[in-house]
């Protein structure tokens, strides 16, 4: 699985909030709220939202009293403008890369099933429900999102290229950059990443904010 998987997992083990910036917004589309309404077509077109918009989000959220221990940030930031942002506010300890090939990508984005009501994460192939098409959690319908068709992520991908180069390069230079080979199975990559972090947490202070 992607970076959801690693990232949830990660804040289990450290006992910190998992933060995805595409969660938050994604239930404020869903609730019709004036920010869901804003990115509700940037989203649908699988089109990376504004920097302001997400900037905001992030700094509301991450204020609030259960990010004061730390937090796992999944997806955020993705431009450089996002990453000074963070950096000048809530810098963070280490940016974990995830590098798989887009092909690999591609099939597990595309086969993705979400829960629109309690956000579990299933997979056609490789996580699917017991129920086909049901939530084990909740119950609720399961649903996969427009923007998990193979050729809007294909799009996001190509985008996703042009845009974290230079995010990648600047935490490479402050020295915070984890690179991990996250195309084998998570079973095996979630302990060996976990290790890789502990090694990170030995060479240098760490506060438990972590970027995937």
């Amino acid at each position: 699985m992607g970076k959801g998987t690693y990232s949830r997992a990660i804040a289990k083990a450290l006992g910190v909030p998992h933060i995805s910036t595409g969660d938050i917004l994604r239930r404020e589309v869903a609730a019709g709220t004036k920010l869901g309404k804003a990115v509700k077509g940037y989203m649908e077109r699988g089109l990376l939202v504004p920097d302001s918009i997400i900037n905001l989000v992030v700094e509301k959220r991450l204020s609030q009293p259960d990010c004061a221990r730390g937090f796992v940030l999944d997806g955020y930031p993705r431009t450089l403008s996002q990453a000074r942002f963070l950096e000048s506010r809530f810098p963070v300890d280490v940016a974990v890369l995830l590098e798989a090939p887009d092909d690999v990508i591609v099939e597990r984005v595309s086969g993705r099933l979400v829960c629109p009501r309690c956000g579990a994460t299933y997979h056609v192939k490789w996580k699917p429900p017991k129920v086909p098409g049901i939530c084990d959690v909740c119950g609720a319908k399961l649903v996969r999102r427009r923007d998990d068709d193979p050729e809007v992520v294909r799009e996001r991908l190509r985008l996703y290229r042009e845009t974290i180069r230079p995010v990648v390069d600047y935490y490479r230079g402050l020295g915070k950059l984890l690179e991990f080979d996250a195309s084998i199975d998570s079973r095996e990559g979630i302990p060996l990443l976990l290790e890789k972090l502990k090694a990170f947490r030995a060479a240098r202070p760490y506060a438990q904010a972590v970027h995937v």
